[in-house]
């Protein structure tokens, strides 16, 4: 599911990319499925969440997610993956969250439509 991202867009997206760690659906996957203990954050619009979302996903939207985050992750050494529709707005959110001093950041690459194309479960 391409989508045409205006080219301003994509620009602050790939110099957040440049500081940020990426995941793939398939690790975030391999995490759950090993119990790993990490705080998974879905940073879409509150509508997409209540759609549907990842398991055990929290919702913090990227427009608010600096104002909230300390509330739902107040160590900034505690392990937080982020992800969006397709892996541009968690980036963002996680060089944000970056500079708010948060170290163990990771965007998952690929997002709600990769997690979905794999065939993994899903929660309303």
């Amino acid at each position: 599911m391409a989508k045409n991202h205006s080219p301003g867009f994509l620009k602050i997206v790939t110099d957040a990319r440049s500081r940020v760690r990426e995941c793939k659906v398939a690790d975030v996957k391999a995490r759950l499925d090993a119990g790993e203990r990490f705080t998974l954050v879905d940073v879409r619009e509150e509508s997409e969440y209540a759609a549907g979302h990842l398991p055990g996903a929290v919702h913090i939207g990227k427009g608010v997610i600096e104002r909230d985050i300390e509330v739902k992750v107040p160590d900034p050494a505690d392990p937080v993956v982020l992800y969006c529709g397709g892996g541009f707005r968690s980036a963002l959110a996680a060089d944000a969250l970056q500079k708010m001093g948060y170290t163990n950041v990771i965007s998952m690459d690929g997002g709600w439509s990769g997690w979905n194309q794999a065939g993994y479960p899903t929660e309303k």
